[in-house]
């Protein structure tokens, strides 16, 4: 079993990280409240920016309209700046209570008892909906509360529900409420530094994908912290600094998205993603120009920059989630494993935050919340997707290694080839002739010499021809080439082998079965075709034992010949079979190695492949490859 890469595993670990933060979330999520709800208010609106709460106070029953927690807020008069709100004070037995409101929206927000301000939030981000918790120690004995909202055009007021409690356990209620927002987010942040560390130990290319794909995590992990009440209402941070991180994360998100997605499918057709990236660069810096100068301007252009960053960026990515999307599920249909997983993740992020962002266009009181789970389980696909590349790209170092040592290996048996073969053709011609000459001269002596010389003279004259033998394999050794290529039948010639051999195998107590198949042909010399089997089938002959057979057949298998030699012998170990082929290597107590070495020689140049299988004690089978030549 292969073990992943560390950089594999580290993904793999950040993904289950991320799983684990959903049923957390959702346990605290469907957590019970802390207190009792407050059903119904009244609400007035006003034309001025002047808070006036005696005005507010003394003004007829006329003027104030009913609403209550399950309906939607009234729609505001064209020339409204302002909107008042009143309900009779909670009477609790609760010690330091409170109220949390669940919706404010607007720049300001105001509370007073009895014309005195118990409350007060500035700098409210316009159309930005967040919690409020108002402390109400001190405000016994008083009957009514009054709230004032104020904004640009109609985004402010209070909607949804009012919860009236203790101060603390509506703090705990809320800390739970809104602390998986936190903890997402932390974690995506977490993810992404973890990514980080682990890329600058890559090469270029690879810190390049992997790069954006960090920028895409943690901006996201900046949405969920800055998207959530938590900072302004415990830590006490400004909405305009949570806003800003907010806009900054998106700004940066949408073109870091599109480059990632880009590396991962291409220009597209048309090169469409190629000009959405360019496009969606552009246009992130022109909106980043924008928040700088409303930011300049007191936020006095906060009407205009909603539009360029919340109306038409919203559209611009309902269109580009549909396109993508569209994209991902093409290839995705092609077969393309990053595909399927990518666009399971980015289908669920998809369609949640298409149907969220209609869901707002229609009702501008929606408040966005599914999002976030189609954003871990997004960033989750994308993590195992990074996941995936690692293993790959471990997989792949793993290969090119294998392949470089095998290639070693093959460099330096070829140059141990090189220099024998040299050595061979030098040699081999310098001590033929004389061996020649010297076995002569013993035939003449053993014409005239008595029996008992005879004898000796023979013994000798069969030394030397069998170092003739070595020397002749010497010489095809060092050069193995086809004199002349011709067209033979493989079944012809190996018969004709096997024949020759049939009784060398009978005197070792053995037989040679054929099978063979017809009409394969083979393109090389006859004889050095003849002379490679004839020592493959003499090494079979000699590992045989009592009741041996050697078995030679023959088939076809698509553009190739296989040519298969088994024995019933004594077999060989793993050590011996690793060493056939070398230079002077035997198994053999009188053998040289030169004529397996030879017979790799001749196999290799009729373009073929050489193939051992034995086990010791049960035999020992030869495959051998060559390319067909039979006629088309």
């Amino acid at each position: 079993m292969k073990l992943p890469s560390m950089k594999a595993a580290a993904a793999i670990f950040m993904l289950f990280l991320l799983i684990s933060i959903v049923p957390i979330g959702i346990a605290v999520q469907w957590g019970g409240g802390a207190g009792f709800s407050i059903p119904d208010w009244e609400l007035k609106w006003e034309t001025s920016d002047v808070c006036d709460p005696a005005a507010a106070a003394e003004a007829p029953d006329s003027e104030w309209v009913q609403a209550d927690m399950d309906s939607v807020r009234p729609s505001a008069p064209a020339d409204a700046s302002a909107v008042w709100f009143r309900f009779p004070l909670p009477l609790t037995e609760e010690r330091n209570p409170a109220l949390l409101i669940n919706k404010v929206t607007g720049h300001n927000l105001r509370a007073y008892a009895d014309h005195k301000l118990i409350y007060e939030s500035q700098d409210l981000m316009n159309y930005d909906e967040r919690k409020v918790l108002i402390p109400l120690s001190g405000t016994e004995g008083h009957s009514w509360l009054y709230l004032w909202s104020s904004g640009d055009g109609q985004g402010f007021g209070i909607e949804g529900e009012i919860t009236a409690g203790n101060y603390g356990k509506l703090l705990e209620y809320y800390v739970k409420q809104n602390l998986p927002d936190m903890v997402i987010g932390a974690a995506f942040l977490f993810v992404g530094a973890a990514l980080m560390g682990c890329l600058l130990f890559l090469k270029l290319d690879f810190f390049k994908g992997g790069f954006f794909l960090v920028l895409v995590i943690v901006s996201f992990g900046v949405l969920f912290i800055t998207y959530s009440p938590f900072l302004p209402v415990i830590l006490h941070i400004p909405d305009h600094w949570t806003q800003t991180c907010f806009d900054l994360a998106l700004f940066t998100l949408l073109p870091s998205f599109t480059i990632y997605f880009e590396q991962i499918f291409g220009a597209g057709k048309h090169r469409v993603i190629t000009k959405l990236r360019k496009f969606q660069l552009g246009y992130s810096l022109f909106c980043l120009v924008f928040l700088i100068v409303n930011a300049m301007l007191s936020y006095r252009l906060d009407g205009l920059y909603r539009i360029a960053t919340v109306d038409f960026l919203g559209l611009l990515m309902m269109a580009q989630f549909i396109y993508l999307l569209f994209v991902t599920l093409g290839a995705a249909f092609k077969g393309n494993r990053d595909a399927v997983i990518f666009s399971a993740g980015f289908s669920v992020f998809a369609l949640l935050s298409l149907t969220e962002l209609i869901l707002y266009y229609a009702n501008n009181s929606y408040h966005l919340q599914w999002w976030k789970w189609g954003v871990i389980a997004f960033v989750a696909s994308l993590i195992l997707i990074l996941g995936r590349r690692f293993a790959g790209n471990h997989e792949q170092v793993l290969e090119y290694s294998r392949d470089l040592e095998k290639f070693n290996d093959d460099l330096q048996r070829s140059e141990k080839m090189e220099i024998i073969s040299e050595l061979a053709a030098s040699v081999a011609h310098e001590v033929r002739n004389p061996l020649q000459v010297t076995r002569g001269f013993l035939q003449i002596l053993g014409e005239r010499s008595d029996k008992k010389e005879k004898e000796y003279l023979q013994m000798a004259m069969e030394e030397l021809d069998r170092a003739s033998l070595i020397i002749t394999d010497f010489l095809t050794f060092a050069k193995p080439g086809m004199d002349t290529l011709d067209r033979f039948e493989v079944a012809e010639e190996l018969r004709h082998v096997s024949g020759v051999l049939v009784p060398l195998a009978h005197l070792q107590g053995g037989t040679i079965e054929l099978n063979l198949e017809s009409g394969l042909q083979v393109l090389g010399s006859t004889s050095k075709f003849k002379q490679a089997f004839i020592n493959l089938i003499k090494n079979a002959i000699e590992s045989l034992e009592e009741d041996g057979q050697i078995t030679v057949a023959a088939w076809r298998s698509g553009e190739h010949i296989i040519i298969s030699v088994r024995d019933n012998g004594e077999g060989m170990k793993m050590s011996e079979l690793a060493h056939l082929g070398e230079p002077y290597y035997s198994n053999k107590k009188k053998g040289t190695g030169l004529g397996l070495m030879v017979t790799f020689r001749i196999i290799e140049a009729m373009n073929g492949s050489i193939q051992f299988q034995s086990r010791k004690g049960e035999g020992t089978e030869v495959i051998v490859k060559l390319p067909s030549a039979a006629k088309k």
